[in-house]
C-alpha cells in the first residue's frame, strides 16, 4: 500500500488542467476581494464612529449604511421588510436632497 498522495492534475488533459487552475485563481481572487472589502468596511465604520453627525445628511448616511447592512441579512428578505427598507432609503435620500436645497 502506498501512502503518497496522487497528483490528480497529472492525470488530466491540458484543457482540464487549465480549467482547474482558472477556478483556483478565481477562488483566490475572490478571497482576496473579500478580505479587502472587510478592511474597507472596518475603515468606514471607524470613520462613522469617530465623531457624531453634524448635519442631517451625515446622520442619514450613517442610517443608510446600517439599513443596507440589515438588507443583506436573511431577516430582511421578507417582502414587507424589503419594501420598508426601500421606502426608508428613498425617504432618507429625498430628505437629504431637500436639506441640500434649503440650507
Amino acid at each position: 500500500m502506498n501512502d503518497d498522495p496522487v497528483d490528480l492534475d497529472e492525470h488530466r488533459g491540458m484543457a482540464a488542467q487549465k480549467a482547474t487552475e482558472t477556478r483556483r485563481q478565481r477562488l483566490h481572487d475572490f478571497h482576496a476581494d473579500q478580505t479587502a472589502l472587510r478592511q474597507r468596511q472596518e475603515e468606514l465604520e471607524k470613520l462613522l464612529l469617530a465623531a457624531p453627525a453634524e448635519t442631517w445628511p451625515e446622520a442619514a448616511a450613517k442610517a443608510q449604511y446600517l439599513i443596507r447592512i440589515f438588507a443583506g441579512t436573511p431577516e430582511a428578505q421578507d417582502p414587507r421588510r424589503k419594501a420598508l427598507i426601500d421606502h426608508a432609503l428613498d425617504d432618507l435620500n429625498r430628505l437629504c436632497e431637500r436639506a441640500k436645497e434649503d440650507p
